[in-house]
This record gives structure tokens, sequence and C-alpha cells, in this order.
């Protein structure tokens, strides 16, 4: 059977599209291509099975098939059930990979879709957020004993992996690529940067200038959404619970003040946490009319969606992927992708120029836990500095920038505390 046939799609018929977006994506990956070619000639991951659970867009169909160029089964399912692309998940699978994912799935799919994924037999994962891992440790511990190692995308998931392995619960190595320098620093900050305001305005069709946008939480990833904010002509607010993040949203031009007070002045509203209820009920009740809330956290729970729900006394859909609440006072607060990840659930995610680095880091990590699984044993790990810094240098070489290297003097100097 062909993993078209074997795989679970609702738009088959998409194929043609879907590989036409792949290919566009892939005419921009220059990282991720060269990896590709080495893992031809090498087929590093032969024989392997590799479960993946990510976002199911263009970017992501060119890491897998980096993965299935290096020899492995490769076996896929979306980790949102808004951010699959069904053309881009008909044309991966009519490219060999097996695909079992659709857009808009249930609670009751996207479960179904995971155990799918594992019922492959993986001996390798890469996941976003947590989910597969969680999967396989409780519902799912018949397929736990034949997984090597993995790798994990998200800051969300990484949450998760470090109070595994923090209680001992991890059964395999898991490579934290979030926390590599060319994740964070490029992905978070410039990849949410652009594709946060890119689902917005593409959802809303609204002006951004001249208005009051809240960022709630003021990491790399909140940095980014603030940054394009500002530049888009916007006034920021930064809510945090960290006093040096707080200060570097501070030094970086914004206002800092709690939830309570950001809610009163706000036009446009976006978390950025990693946590749960970030946005509740006295931060509702205080916001203006026609406040727009968004969310760029991995999971639809940073909105305190229950609350708003309880305090509308109506919805209705505005718009594609907008929902009005009506409150009893007649004020709307407008919830954007149903709380969802905007930049996936209502925009096509980051720039591939971005995603070929995190996915060129998920490529090398992930034949670098096949090959030092053992000696790492059942814990969340570092991407190698290596690796790390071979992604850094393939980029700058994909560019023709040019860069300087240290004369054996100045190394000396750099590691000697006598400075005669």
């Amino acid at each position: 059977m062909s993993a078209l046939e074997s795989s679970t799609l609702r738009r088959p018929e998409l194929a043609a599209e879907g590989r036409r977006k792949i290919a566009w994506a892939e005419a921009h990956m220059p990282v991720l291509g060269r990896i590709r070619e080495q893992f031809r000639a090498e087929r590093p991951l032969a024989g392997e099975t590799v479960a993946i659970c990510l976002h199911l867009e263009a970017k992501t169909a060119n890491l897998a098939l980096a993965v299935q160029d290096a020899g492995a089964r490769v076996v896929i399912t979306g980790s949102n059930p808004l951010s699959t692309q069904d053309d881009v998940a008909a044309g991966l699978a009519s490219l060999g990979v097996e695909v079992h994912s659709w857009h808009g799935c249930t609670p009751e799919e996207y479960r179904g879709f995971l155990d799918r994924v594992l019922d492959a037999g993986p001996t390798l994962l890469i996941d976003d957020g947590g989910d597969l891992v969680a999967r396989l440790h409780t519902e799912r511990r018949d397929r736990l004993g034949g997984v090597r190692g993995g790798c994990e995308e998200t800051t969300t998931g990484i949450l998760r992996l470090r109070a595994m392995d923090r209680e001992g619960r991890l059964r395999f190595p898991m490579v934290g690529v979030n926390d590599a320098r060319m994740k964070y620093l490029m992905d978070n900050q410039h990849g949410t940067g652009q594709s946060v305001w890119d689902g917005i305005m593409r959802t809303t069709n609204l002006l951004v200038a001249g208005k009051t946008v809240v960022v709630v939480g003021y990491g790399w990833c909140g940095r980014g959404v603030a940054r394009r904010a500002q530049g888009l002509g916007a006034r920021v607010v930064a809510v945090e619970v960290d006093p040096f993040a707080a200060n570097v949203a501070l030094l970086d031009g914004c206002q800092v003040m709690s939830g309570e007070e950001a809610a009163a002045v706000g036009d446009i509203f976006i978390t950025t946490t990693g946590n749960r209820a970030v946005l509740t009920r006295r931060h509702f009740e205080r916001m203006k009319d026609g406040a727009v809330l968004a969310n760029a956290g991995h999971f639809d729970v940073e909105i305190d969606l229950p609350a708003l729900a309880e305090l509308a006394v109506e919805t209705y859909e505005a718009r594609a992927h907008v929902r009005a609440y009506r409150l009893a006072d007649g004020r709307r607060l407008y919830l954007l992708a149903e709380g969802r990840l905007v930049n996936l659930a209502a925009a096509d995610g980051h720039p591939a120029e971005i995603m070929d680095l995190t996915f060129a880091l998920q490529a090398l990590a992930l034949r670098w836990v096949r090959e030092e699984a053992e000696r790492l044993g059942p814990h969340l790990v570092d991407v190698p500095r290596e690796i790390d810094e071979q992604v850094a240098r393939l980029r700058l070489a994909a560019l023709g920038a040019g860069l300087d290297e240290l004369t054996p003097a100045q190394r000396a100097y750099l590691s000697s505390w006598s400075h005669e």
C-alpha cells in the first residue's frame, strides 16, 4: 500500500497544490537543502521509523522529506487542530510520507491521529508541544520501549519535558531544540514577530499604527512581537511576572504595567507566555469595546475561554477566524482563531527562511540523538554547540556573508590570564 493510500486525509485531491506549496518553501530553505543532499548520500537514519508531530504546513513537509531522504520511514501528524493545511498534507502523502491529519479536527480525532502515528512503532520522534511524548508515557506505553530518542521544538514542550525529567518520568533522551541559539534568536524572535502580525492583519484587516498593543510575556517570542508592533506604529505595553524581562521591555521602549492596568488601555492583546489563564475575567471586565484578543502560545489555554464565554450574552462569527463576544454592557471583545496559535491557525506560520534554520537543527539533532542515545540516557539534553554553529555557518554561506577568523595571537590572548 502506498503512503497516500495508507494516510488519513480530508482532501487528497489537493495533492498537486500541496506539492506546489512544498516546492515554494523548499526553494527558500537552502540550509535544510544542503543537509538533505548529505542525507541522501549517507542515509544516516536507514532502518528507523520516525514519528513527527508538528504544525503540518509546507516548511514542515520539507523537514519530513529530509528525514525520509535520510533513509527513515516517516509518519506524521499535525500538532494543532487548526494548523494542518489539507493541501500540504495531501501533497506530502503523494511524496511518500504517511500522513494522519486534517484541518479542524476534533479533540477525539486529534488524539486518534496521534495514535495512528504511534501505531507505526516509531524508533525516533520529532515533537512540538510535547503531546506525542506525553501520550507515549501515558495512554500508549505499549510503544514506549521501541523509542530510542527524539527532539522537541517549542518552549511549551521544553517546559513539559523538563518537568518529566525532574520527576524521573522520561524514558528516553529528548533534545531541546528550542533552546539552541539558532532557534530562539531567530525562530522565536524574528519568526514569531513576523508571523503573528501576519495572522492578525490577515484576519482583522485593521490598522495597527496608533493602537496600543499589549504583549503578555516578554520572552524571545514576546520581544519579537513587540518590536514588529513598534515598527508598525503601535504603542506597546508589556505585561510580565519576571523583573528581568520587564526591565528588558523598558529598555526596548515599551511601557510595563500589570495585567489589570494594561487591560484598560489595550486595543490588541497578544499572549506569548506558555502558561494558562494569563488573560481572564478580571481583564475582560476592564477591556475596551472592540478589543482584539490573540494567542501566540502553543496551547489554547492562555486566554481563559470559559471565563470569556461566561461573560458573554451573545457570540457570533464577525468574519473568518474572528469570534465576537458581546458582553452585558454592550462591549464586544474579538477572539482570533479560537484562541489557538494565531500565526498558524489564521496564517502560514513562520517565514520559510526562518524555519529553514529550525528544521536544519531538528534534522541534525535527530541524527545525533540516534547515534548518542545510549550515552545520553533518559534526559532532556541540549543541542550540541557544534550542531548549532554548523547551522549558523551554513546560513551565512547560503547568504554569501563573510565571517572573520581569530588569529593565533588573538586566541592566545583570549585564553590567557597574563597579558604581558
